[in-house]
């Protein structure tokens, strides 16, 4: 079941395209350049998760805590806007 017509569309083409290429449902094209911008993304973001694990004590202030985890959500944020695409 799909949620829209558009969406059954993709799908379909989508099958048609991976069976061209000889792909199987487990396999994906991706082009390197949105390869590599992911993968820079990702590492912002476990480079800000280690910080705010290091960082965030149970000795830490109301503020401290806040800036971390607004640390933690504007390295997420590229992330949520790569993978709506």
């Amino acid at each position: 079941m799909f949620c829209k017509r558009s969406c059954r569309q993709r799908e379909f083409e989508s099958r048609v395209k991976a069976d061209r290429h000889g792909l199987d449902e487990t396999e994906l094209i991706v082009a390197r350049s949105e390869l590599e911008q992911l993968r820079d993304e990702l590492y912002v973001l476990q480079c800000a998760v280690e910080d705010v694990e290091r960082d965030v004590t149970p000795t830490s202030t109301m503020t401290e805590t806040r800036e971390a985890l607004e640390w933690v959500l504007a390295a997420a944020r590229p992330l949520q806007t790569t993978l709506i695409r």
